[in-house]
């Protein structure tokens, strides 16, 4: 059942990549890459591990200690080169939310040493939203609701009356089943899939909401 948006809205969370950063397709070279090489049985690998931590990836897919550890340092020397571009117009709405008095945070399933390449890329962004939690501050992985529920804690309000911008199919599953509001970005999956998983769905932040406003 689809959520009304709430009137006063309390927070705005932002999943990282395919929301805030426009990656998906370099993981999708990366990982398909992965796949067929590791688990060439598999040959949708790539799709099925969309939106899953490296822990889950590992747990599900690749079982090998060798090969983990093997996967895991090409994982990160790659995001360690990797290109950090924005979607479209997320800067600009993250200052709208702020102008406003909304409070933001990213809810990313990134370890700190994928942060760190991104802060190299893009040292804006420490200061862009309020606050940033990562895969350290959780023990569940989505599409558990944990993450959504501690970054609402942190922040000091109601999930009920947070806004959550997600795109893959467990974050968006996280987000509905925290009882946020859920806005699915296009820019994973199709829009067909994605709407039955969330209240709304965008392409970008260009015309996000006309506003942010409190009523």
């Amino acid at each position: 059942m689809k959520r009304e948006r709430p009137e006063h809205i309390a927070a705005a969370l932002f999943d990282l990549d395919g929301v805030v950063l426009d990656t998906e397709s370099q993981y999708t070279e990366f990982w398909g890459a992965m796949g067929h090489e590791f688990r060439p049985d598999v040959p949708d690998f790539c799709k099925r591990i969309k939106g899953q931590t490296l822990r889950q990836i590992f747990d599900a897919w690749i079982h090998s200690p060798e090969e983990q550890a093997e996967v895991t340092r090409r994982l990160d020397l790659f995001e360690a080169q990797m290109q950090y571009p924005y979607i479209k117009g997320v800067c600009a709405y993250a200052e709208k939310l702020r102008s406003e008095g909304i409070p933001t945070a990213i809810v990313t399933s990134s370890n700190v040493p994928k942060m760190e390449s991104v802060f190299r890329s893009r040292p804006e962004l420490r200061t862009m939203f309020d606050r940033i939690l990562t895969a350290e501050d959780f023990t569940e992985s989505k599409p558990s609701p944990q993450c959504y529920l501690r970054a609402a804690e942190a922040l000091r309000v109601d999930i009920k009356n947070c806004v959550v911008f997600e795109d893959s199919l467990n974050g968006l599953r996280s987000g509905r089943d925290s009882g946020a509001y859920v806005v699915g970005l296009a820019t994973s999956n199709p829009r067909e899939i994605i709407e039955l998983l969330c209240d709304e769905v965008i392409d970008d932040f260009e015309n996000a909401y006309e506003s942010c406003n409190r009523r």
